[in-house]
């Protein structure tokens, strides 16, 4: 996927300044239909390869596949309930989880509202900026997922996450106070690439150990869904200091409260005795 990042941005750059015999909105097309190229090639080979398997229990007679499911999810939250260390990590995830994604997706337009002209924003410099953050924050991002499995072994994986949530909130208290050039954009993007790629990795590995064997699916349905349920407060928050205030830097800081708060109920969550209460070791 990075390298196709990077093959794009090359072509549009090209595009850019007269190197190919066409302009930037096709080469805009072509990366389009390059990233749908690459995604069905890749499907067809994993529909070729993975095996299918038989379902876990067969539908009861009687019951109808729709309401099957939705009492399927009611379950799950009612087990859910019965392992509370479980259900106080979820919501510190969602938390956190927010924080770090409003702060990814926002990252462009904060980069182009402080850093950039309102020249620079209109002729495109500012948007080819972000490409380069992120096709850097690709490539980073798995050093950094390698990086903090070594930081769980040593100091266990809620502490390792915890670490990361802080430098998340340090993240967003230099983009406050101190980001002033892009080369120091730059720097951060590094920083940050560094605890995306961990943070994200460990939060999914431990909340697995957290749930009881044979209900993955059914337990990782509810966290995907409660993600995407909460995904509009980081945007929110935003959206609100900035028209408040019009300070796209105070904006980025008030987004250091989602952090703090999944931080402050991730601490008060126990996740060995949630790990053994669902029935899982510890080690």
């Amino acid at each position: 996927g990075g390298v196709l990042l990077a093959l794009n941005f090359a072509l549009l750059v090209a595009a850019q300044n007269g190197l190919v015999p066409f302009g930037a909105g096709v080469a805009v097309r072509i990366s389009l239909l390059s990233a749908g190229v690459w995604w069905g090639a890749f499907a067809l080979v994993a529909f070729a390869r993975l095996r299918t398997r038989p379902p876990g229990r067969i539908l009861p007679r009687g019951q109808a596949l729709l309401t099957s499911g939705f009492g399927e999810v009611i379950g799950t939250f009612r087990e859910l309930r019965r392992l509370p260390n479980t259900l106080r990590y979820l919501v510190g995830y969602l938390f956190f989880n927010d924080g770090i994604q409003t702060v990814i997706g926002l990252s462009s337009v904060f980069l182009a509202q402080e850093l950039f002209s309102p020249a620079d924003r209109q002729n495109g410099t500012a948007a080819a900026f972000s490409l380069q953050i992120y096709l850097l924050v690709q490539f980073v991002a798995f050093g950094g997922a390698l990086l903090f499995e070594r930081i769980a072994r040593l100091v266990g994986t809620k502490r390792a996450i915890m670490i990361s949530l802080a430098i998340w909130a340090g993240i967003v208290i230099y983009a406050y106070g101190f980001l002033q050039t892009t080369g120091q954009a730059l720097g951060m993007a590094v920083v940050l690439a560094l605890v995306l790629g961990g943070s994200q990795a460990l939060s999914r590995a431990l909340f697995s150990r957290m749930i009881p064997r044979g209900r993955e699916a059914s337990f990782f349905g509810i966290y995907e869904v409660s993600e995407r349920g909460t995904s509009w407060i980081g945007p929110l928050i935003f959206g609100i200091v900035v028209s408040a205030t019009g300070s796209y830097r105070q904006a980025i800081l008030s987004l250091i409260v989602l952090f703090v708060v999944g931080l402050i109920i991730l601490s008060f969550t126990n996740t060995d005795k949630a790990i053994r209460d669902a029935g899982n070791s510890e080690k």
